[in-house]
């Protein structure tokens, strides 16, 4: 039997197969809310065949948006409209659903990728950014270092987005601590130079993501997950060595699975692409913890998600861009594989000839 189509668990939420589809920002919302483009996106996607879905960085305020077109759910109406989108789903698929929940700190406030992406002045529908200390991102706006005040407002609001989260029916949460948002920003010695409780050590630098982590746990019954940036790929900066310790504090606290990115804190990052390239980093997480490892990177063949499970590297994997460009790559995976794969019985008929006894019912 294929081990990507093997059953599995993170935390108490039981999935059909190792086939994760990781949060893509659409920056297609509507003052926070989802549109019939998020409706047609996340339909897509639910028939696709993975274990789980997680919906895209939802903001936990109305400035931790990356751009004014991203989702949020710092309000109950909000949070409402999430569930009709839920709903809708659960009306015709069987996937699990969980929802990325984050703040974009110093890279808020910017335009849609296909605008150019550029930082947003405030006649151009931008807002004042927040950091954990005055460092711009490159060539967008110099942020507002946070106060005291600031984090405890943050930290509820993630509270807040939590509950909401379980409200509106998603099975599980996750919380966005990677590419160079709020929360990695205050992990990276890059980008924050405070010299109070927040700053300074790695026990310092990493509180914040763990009074969230534990907050946010404690006021929802629904698994938490963290996805982390395991290297800032960049001198000085955030490393896998002190990714290795978070994701051993995370399993002292009960997260339900670390998530292994990398990236996106510093415009000096220097990556070399290549398939599996951020796979290294999941397995040296993976050989320190129990807790689940979900892998992501340039994994694009059935075969080589096989091999990343069946050689335990990491004990499940994510598609981002890839299951963009093929929405149905885990029934091809499950073709590859010799495995079988349920599919909604509008589609049963799609089966190809020489692959008779793919589909489950």
């Amino acid at each position: 039997m294929s081990h990507l189509f093997s059953a599995g668990h993170l935390g108490e939420l039981a999935l059909s197969n190792r086939i994760i589809i990781a949060p893509m920002c659409q920056y297609s919302a509507d003052n926070g809310a989802p549109t019939s483009w998020h409706s047609v996106h996340l339909g897509t996607l639910a028939q696709s065949g993975a274990g789980l879905l997680i919906i895209e960085a939802t903001s936990v305020t109305p400035e931790g948006r990356i751009s004014p077109w991203d989702l949020g759910i710092w309000s109950d109406e909000l949070g409402d409209a999430l569930q009709q989108e839920v709903e809708k789903i659960r009306r015709w698929s069987p996937i699990k659903l969980g929802i990325q929940l984050g703040h974009a700190g110093r890279k808020a406030s910017v335009d849609a990728p296909w605008k150019g992406g550029k930082t947003l002045s405030d006649s151009e529908g931008g807002w004042e950014t927040l950091a954990p200390s005055a460092l711009a991102f490159g060539e967008y706006r110099a942020p507002k270092a946070m106060s005291a005040e600031d984090i405890a407002r943050i930290k509820q609001a993630f509270v807040d987005g939590a509950r909401r989260s379980q409200k509106a029916g998603f099975d599980l949460i996750e919380l966005h601590a990677a590419h160079g948002y709020l929360l990695h920003q205050f992990l990276s010695p890059l980008s924050n130079q405070r010299t109070d409780n927040y700053g300074g050590s790695l026990e310092n630098r990493i509180r914040l993501v763990l009074e969230i982590f534990d907050e946010v746990k404690a006021a929802v019954s629904l698994p938490v997950g963290v996805r982390i940036s395991a290297t800032d790929w960049a001198e000085g900066g955030w490393d896998i060595d002190s990714s290795i310790q978070l994701a051993k504090a995370l399993e002292e606290r009960g997260s339900a699975y670390i998530h292994v990115s990398s990236g996106g804190l510093s415009p000096a990052q220097q990556i070399a692409i290549s398939p599996n390239y951020q796979v290294p980093f999941a397995q040296q997480i993976q050989q320190q913890v129990k807790t689940p490892v979900i892998a992501v990177g340039l994994i694009t063949e059935p075969e080589q998600a096989e091999a990343i499970i069946a050689t335990g590297q990491a004990e499940f994997i994510a598609l981002a861009r890839g299951i963009l460009f093929n929405p149905r790559w885990p029934w091809h995976a499950a073709a590859k594989l010799g495995s079988k794969i349920a599919v909604a019985p509008q589609y049963q008929r799609s089966e190809p000839h020489h692959l008779r006894g793919l589909f489950s019912v």
